[in-house]
């Protein structure tokens, strides 16, 4: 803008700096001509006065600067000349000014030369004799003023572009300055030239509009963001370039990227051979419905294409952490599998005995044999399916019992008392350590809980082993401890032994007996009384469960 100004005012100063000049010129140049007619009249009346008294003599005090004079007789007749000699000179009745002057008594001409770029004025007055007396003098035309004057107008001209220069450069700045010190976050502020207001009225509505407009757009994102940052699901939107468009940071998580990866390609993300084909494809306008693993995590990816004008524009990429679901599914079949197997063993048995007894190959003192194993094997599949309607109960949260106020210690104690003959069968010696710690819970499950710990720990024990149960607590929690010294668990186990079913020992699994639903028991009724339920183990050495209460 300082440019367009400084060559507006430079342009400006220049057409007038020509056309004032050029006017001055004229101006001056008519009024010199008219003066110099002034001039030229009043000498002839002078010098006609001084011929109508002197005669010719008069010519004799003429100074020879002085302007050209010409006497001329009535015929036409050069008298005198101060410039030429009139011998020389040719007859004059035929010149304008001389004619003029005999007719009317006095006449002026203006002869012009091309050639010298300059014009003669003349002047004549008639005198009494009838004889005619001439003043001219040469003026220079305008072409040949200006051819004269050339130099000094082109020096002056330089001087006046140079000055205007300088004048233009501060004015541009002066003028442009103010403007570019305008205040635009606060338009009406700023004090400056009236002509610029309407502009910053105008620019000042716009802001409020626009910021209006920018605080909504901000609203709306940051809602976007809370909301897909706060979803358990992976959300990417990417371009048909593959570059990342908009995410949130599960999709970064559950692929394994950190944040700074996100602003690049999404194929940069994850670099599994299914992603790559699943980014291929939807952006071929495929819709895509795949699981995969990441770190470790099932997933379920869900692409779908957007279109524009029939084109592919980019993609909408899903991320579902399915991995429980998976494991659910899985645990399902394992428990369905392992229910029907569990089932399956003892019903055999019922049938078998029954279908010999039945066929007669039992002899009557071995009837009452038979009859105990068929009753053995009835109450094998009555506490199998009392402990699967246990875990259906606690799954569902249906059970009818209310809390109440017991006495750790003389649970434990009761419950020692219940497994006194199971412990001597297998050589155990049981121990009760702790205060008597009341607790606000349900009594049934809790027993239940620690008769299934007991239970183990006397079952996977050593022969001359011992099981230990600690009451004590952490803080406000009650806290029991369940510690025996017997096979122990593995790490690898360690994180399998409240599943269904599972066992660690499966080569002793028959020999040891149970329905393999104790820890499931024991986990599902700690999260039932909202208790905290961990294992520590050594393989070899035992194992410590650690049930904690809530206050």
């Amino acid at each position: 803008m300082t440019k367009r100004i400084f060559k507006s005012i430079i342009l400006a100063s220049v057409i007038v700096l020509l056309a004032s000049g050029g006017l001055t010129i004229g101006v001056l140049y008519n009024h010199f001509g008219n003066q110099l007619e002034e001039e030229l009249r009043t000498e002839a009346e002078f010098l006609s006065i001084a011929v109508e008294d002197e005669g010719m003599n008069a010519f004799d005090s003429i100074p020879s600067e002085a302007e050209r004079i010409t006497y001329i007789d009535t015929d036409g007749t050069v008298l005198f000349d101060n410039r030429s000699d009139a011998a020389d000179m040719e007859n004059h009745m035929d010149r304008e000014e001389i004619q003029e002057a005999m007719e009317e008594g006095s006449g002026m001409a203006v002869r012009e030369s091309d050639t010298l770029s300059r014009r003669t004025l003349y002047y004549a007055v008639r005198l009494s004799d009838g004889t005619v007396l001439r003043v001219s003098s040469v003026q220079y035309n305008l072409t040949g003023l200006l051819g004269g004057m050339i130099q000094p107008l082109l020096i002056i001209l330089i001087l006046a572009l140079v000055l205007a220069g300088v004048l233009a450069s501060r004015l541009a700045k002066q003028i442009v300055n103010p403007l570019n010190g305008l205040d635009l976050d606060h338009p009406e502020e700023n004090q400056t030239y009236e002509e610029v207001a309407p502009l910053l009225s105008r620019i000042n509505r716009q802001q409020k509009s626009l910021q209006a407009e920018i605080t909504e757009a901000k609203r709306q994102q940051e809602e976007f963001s809370m909301i897909t940052d706060n979803m358990e699901e992976g959300f990417l939107v990417i371009d048909s370039h593959t570059e990342v468009l908009s995410y949130n940071s599960s999709a970064l998580r559950l692929l394994g990227a950190k944040d700074k990866d996100a602003r690049q390609s999404v194929l940069a993300l994850n670099r599994s051979e299914n992603f790559q084909k699943t980014v291929e494809k939807v952006l071929s306008g495929q819709h895509v419905i795949s699981y995969q693993e990441f770190q470790g995590i099932t997933c379920q990816v869900a692409a779908n294409p957007v279109f524009q004008d029939e084109k592919v524009t980019g993609a909408v990429i899903l991320i579902l952490d399915v991995t429980e679901k998976m494991k659910g599914e899985q645990m399902r079949r394992e428990f369905t599998a392992n229910v029907s197997h569990e089932l399956k063993t003892p019903l055999t048995s019922i049938s078998g005995f029954a279908e010999i007894i039945s066929d007669g190959f039992v002899k009557p003192e071995d009837t009452k044999k038979f009859a105990g194993r068929i009753f053995k094997e009835a109450q094998r599949l009555i506490v199998l399916v009392n402990d699967v309607i246990k875990i259906s109960q606690l799954d569902e949260g249906k059970l009818p019992y209310e809390k109440e106020s017991v006495d750790l210690y003389e649970m434990v104690r009761e419950i020692f008392v219940r497994m006194e003959d199971h412990a001597k069968a297998e050589g155990v010696h049981c121990y009760l350590y702790g205060p008597h710690i009341k607790a606000d819970t349900v009594k049934t499950i809790l027993d239940e809980i620690i008769y299934n710990l007991c239970d183990n720990g006397i079952k996977y024990n050593k022969k001359g082993g011992s099981l230990t149960v600690t009451i004590s607590q952490d803080g406000e929690r009650p806290v029991i401890t369940v510690e025996d010294t017997g096979i122990g668990v593995s790490e690898e186990d360690q994180k399998r032994i409240f599943e269904r079913f599972y066992r660690v020992d499966k080569s002793h699994s028959k020999a040891i007996g149970g329905t393999g639903l104790g820890l499931s028991i024991v986990k599902h009724g700690a999260m039932f009384l909202g208790a905290d339920i961990k294992v520590e183990s050594t393989l070899g050495e035992g194992s410590k469960f650690i049930l904690t209460l809530p206050e």
